[in-house]
This record gives C-alpha cells, sequence and structure tokens, in this order.
C-alpha cells in the first residue's frame, strides 16, 4: 500500500528530480492547519494512484533550502514534478475532486 514518501533536502534529487514518472511533493510544516487538513487527501491519493503518481512530503521547517530552492512562500503548496521538472503548482487547501483535476492531465 503506498503512502507518501518523506523527503528531505539532502534526499530530495534522488527521490523526486531523478524519478521518472510524475512525483507530487506537499511541501508542509506541522504548525500549519491547512496542511494538516490536506494530508489525509494526500494519502488517500498516494493509495488510489500507486503505480502511476508517487507522493512526497517535505518539511519546510526541517528543509528550508530544497523549499527556498522552489520558491515556496506559502504552505501548503504542493509542486507535480514530471521527469524532474515542475510542471504543476498548486497553493493552498483544495478538495480532492479539484486537485485531482488539476493532475490528471499530467498522470497517466
Amino acid at each position: 500500500m503506498a503512502k507518501p514518501v518523506p523527503v528531505t533536502d539532502n534526499t530530495f534529487d534522488a527521490e523526486v528530480v531523478r524519478t521518472s514518472g510524475p512525483v507530487l511533493v506537499d511541501f508542509w510544516a506541522a504548525w500549519c492547519g491547512p496542511c494538516r487538513l490536506i494530508a489525509p487527501i494526500l494519502e488517500e491519493v498516494a493509495r488510489e494512484e500507486e503505480g502511476r503518481l508517487k507522493i512526497a512530503k517535505l518539511d519546510v521547517d526541517e528543509n528550508p533550502e530544497t523549499a527556498q530552492r522552489f520558491g515556496v512562500m506559502s504552505i501548503p503548496t504542493l509542486i507535480l514534478f514530471k521527469d524532474g521538472q515542475p510542471v504543476e503548482r498548486l497553493v493552498g487547501y483544495m478538495p480532492k475532486e479539484r486537485l485531482m483535476q488539476r493532475l490528471k492531465q499530467h498522470v497517466s
């Protein structure tokens, strides 16, 4: 059963940039209310899209370099990477249906 994969500044490139398929990265922090609201949605999507979409979580408080590298200014920010390149950026909480609508063109 697929679950979101925790990533750090040190593991980001290996887990996200050098992964061939689509990877949705959740830039979050423990104190962020909307981050806690979207977390169970991302867990559900990770299970449902197993094999088609990888979900990674990066704590911006513990890993500020990667958040800064991709210009994350507010959280939650979700960035979809495809073949190592950011192709979609979603900021703030959104219901699952809206999230999937934004992702479906990139996930096959």
